[in-house]
């Protein structure tokens, strides 16, 4: 369904607005300009995002990782106690040690990215 506008409605639009037909949107003002309206940003608190947690991580030849079996120890690039990267969208967001809320495993966050969530999805 498409509906056409009149002049006189667009005219009005413009005015109610308070853009003239007539502006130079080129050219910038010696006016202040106003501050922008505060606006909601908690529609965005509902985006689902992917958290993972890094142990560590390690490179093997093909053949190393073809004589894996059950009970092979691959030993890997962190120490033990060390900081855990949290990632989040495959970016680092924060360091992380892992802990144990009513038997659940948990983060508890240690230090966040410089990045933060500027980071993330860029």
């Amino acid at each position: 369904m498409s509906s056409s506008i009149s002049d006189n409605d667009f005219d009005s639009l413009i005015n109610d607005t308070g853009l003239t037909s007539d502006e130079n949107l080129s050219e910038p003002t010696s006016e202040p300009t106003a501050a922008l309206p505060h606006q909601d940003l908690s529609f965005f608190g509902k985006i689902p995002v992917n958290v993972t947690l890094e142990v560590a991580s390690t490179e093997i030849s093909l053949k190393e990782l073809m004589d894996v079996d059950a009970g092979s120890v691959i030993a890997l690039d962190k120490l033990a106690g060390e900081p855990l990267d949290v990632k989040v969208n495959g970016a680092l967001f924060a360091k992380a040690e892992v802990v144990v809320m009513n038997g659940n495993y948990g983060l508890r966050i240690v230090e966040l990215s410089g990045n933060g969530l500027n980071g993330i999805g860029a």
